[in-house]
């Protein structure tokens, strides 16, 4: 049996709406489920630590890519069985839908929910990141792409005012970039430092971001590594002109921008510098300093 768990809210109450729709393609194709819809920011963790509680080692999600993070999050921190005895499946349904795009997920209900009368599974990395928030510590597991400096300040700024569709969040990414204030931090990984004034640091496992953006596109979701993209101090007009970059995986050609990978990314900053702040897969989540550490096909994904 499947266990659904839905955001009404997602990709600006459309998802609420179409359900009626989406609960006849399920029982047309005759698939068993139950659902619970998500009510409030984090319902989806405790939604998934009941149905793993009661027995359920299926989790179908609905809805976008902050609904993906919450139930992945909500896999790894329950503590009733093996991450690795649950198997995740998502039917998107948000703005972005960028966890999705890495694999193809096709976004009609009954192209998507007929696949699952013959599942095929693949296993995913993992990633888990302890941060700072309000003075305390803190740790989230990732499934996608987790965005320092410049996103992590969008990431903010969205969490007080959100964007229900693509065209909000561009225009809020084009309209903040000439608030934002380039962040000096020190990124540590594979035994190297670099110390820099950043306008953007990306750690990733999958491809896409930010609705379609390929910040890391050397990123692979299973071969045990994160994909590490920073971007040195660059003019805000020069971010402008290289838009097209963002999108069409040439990124790592500019000679500003660099691309490594690595199991284990330190953030930090020096005392009296601001912190550089943080968002894992859309979602606001706090401050440097920050550790990443991977978890190797530790997420058993329904294709």
């Amino acid at each position: 049996m499947w266990n659904i768990i839905a955001n009404p809210a997602a990709h600006g109450g459309a998802m609420g709406k179409a359900w009626p729709q989406i609960e006849a393609v399920l029982q047309e194709l005759g698939i068993s489920y139950n659902v619970q819809f998500t009510e409030y920011r984090g319902h989806g963790v405790r939604l998934v630590e009941d149905v793993v509680l009661k027995g359920g080692r299926y989790i179908l999600g609905v809805g976008g890519d902050g609904t993906n993070h919450e139930l992945i999050h909500g896999i790894f921190s329950q503590q009733f069985v093996s991450p690795g005895e649950i198997t995740y499946a998502l039917l998107p349904f948000g703005t972005g839908n960028d966890w999705a795009r890495q694999y193809q997920l096709p976004h009609d209900p009954r192209q998507r929910l007929s696949r699952l009368l013959d599942v095929k599974t693949v296993y995913q990395d993992i990633g888990l990141v302890h941060y700072h928030l309000n003075g305390q510590e803190a740790s989230r597991y990732f499934a996608n792409v987790a965005g320092m400096a410049y996103d992590g300040f969008i990431g903010k700024k969205l969490l007080e005012k959100p964007a229900n569709n693509k065209v909000q969040y561009l225009l809020a990414v084009a309209r903040y970039l000439m608030e934002y204030k380039l962040t000096k931090a020190r990124v540590i990984f594979d035994g190297k430092e670099v110390e820099d004034r950043f306008y953007t640091i990306n750690i990733g496992l999958c491809r896409y971001s930010g609705g379609g953006m390929q910040l890391v596109p050397h990123a692979v979701p299973d071969d045990g590594l994160f994909a590490l993209t920073f971007a040195r101090e660059i003019s805000k007009l020069e971010v402008l002109l290289q838009t097209s970059r963002f999108y069409n995986g040439t990124i790592l050609q500019h000679p500003r921008i660099e691309g490594h990978q690595a199991e284990v990314i330190h953030v930090t900053h020096e005392q009296g510098d601001a912190p550089c702040l943080l968002e894992a897969d859309g979602e606001f989540l706090g401050e440097t300093p920050v550790r990443f550490t991977i978890l190797k096909n530790a997420l058993k994904v329904a294709l």
